[in-house]
């Protein structure tokens, strides 16, 4: 049962992150919005991201590139907490979200964080082939 839950959450983990990465091709307006004016080059950071989600969320899928791949998401995730963190201290109404949206996604990054290295991490006990 624990190998099929975590095979589960893996595909998920998969799919969420390929998604995000299109997403970034989709509709990068909405990425380069929310840029810290710190980080230069907005739309290469927003593609270059993009295709690392991408990137990673296939990665994940294969045994020879899992662990390396959950590594990276993980590094991938400490990168756009700079995102988080300068959305939150920007002036009120600066974002088209409520204050209480942009203080979950914080804790959600540690959610994210967990989930990502369960999944990838090997453990002989649920090895995922």
């Amino acid at each position: 049962m624990r190998r099929k839950v975590k095979l589960a959450l893996l595909g998920l983990l998969a799919v969420g992150y390929i998604g995000a990465g299109i997403n970034h091709f989709v509709s990068p307006d909405f990425y380069v919005h929310i840029m810290p004016p710190y980080i230069p080059w907005h739309l290469a950071m927003v593609w270059i991201s993009g295709v690392a989600e991408i990137v990673l969320g296939v990665g994940v899928l294969f045994p020879k590139t899992r662990q390396v791949s959950g590594w990276l998401i993980l590094a991938m995730l400490a990168v756009f907490m700079t995102v988080h963190v300068h959305m939150l201290t920007a002036p009120e109404g600066t974002y088209d979200a409520p204050r209480w949206a942009l203080w979950a996604r914080l804790p959600m990054q540690a959610v994210l964080a967990a989930w990502a290295w369960w999944a990838t991490r090997t453990d002989p006990e649920d090895a995922i082939a």
